[in-house]
């Protein structure tokens, strides 16, 4: 099996085209606020260097952010730019036990797991983690 994967040493994993593809049908995405130049899933994306946790989003977003200690950040984020009007799509680890999960998902969020393990990028192996899809969308209620 491929050590990265299973380690912290690079946390991130780029998103499996038939999985964006799929969820860009639905939703129409304008911004790709989790980007590089070799990976960016929209025209308009937000690099690590221009840190999205610090822009305004705007558009529809998707966001699979670096997994890692800095993952709530981004869920918190997404949570916080729904009351700007904003719709954001993450494409997660399912870490049901976390605290960010419990905060900022859980009764917050419309939550799609996917049922098997993704393959990753170009690696070989499926990730050793389950993922979900998490919706933020625009309510007048939500606090």
């Amino acid at each position: 099996m491929n050590r990265v994967v299973f380690s912290s040493v690079n946390p991130v994993y780029a998103t499996p085209d038939w999985l964006f593809e799929s969820l860009q049908k639905e939703f129409g995405f304008t911004l790709d606020v989790c980007a590089n130049p070799d990976n960016a899933k929209c025209l308009n994306f937000i690099t690590s260097e221009n840190d999205g946790l610090l822009q305004n989003w705007e558009g529809v977003v998707w966001c699979n952010p670096p997994y890692g200690r800095s993952i709530g950040l981004w869920v918190h984020k997404a949570y916080m730019e729904s009351f700007n009007g904003i719709t954001s799509v993450l494409l997660l680890p399912a870490r049901t036990d976390t605290r960010w999960f419990h905060t900022w998902v859980l009764g917050k969020a419309e939550i799609r797991f996917i049922k098997g393990r993704l393959k990753f990028g170009s690696e070989k192996n499926p990730a050793p983690f389950p993922s979900m899809i998490i919706i933020f969308r625009f309510k007048t209620n939500q606090l």
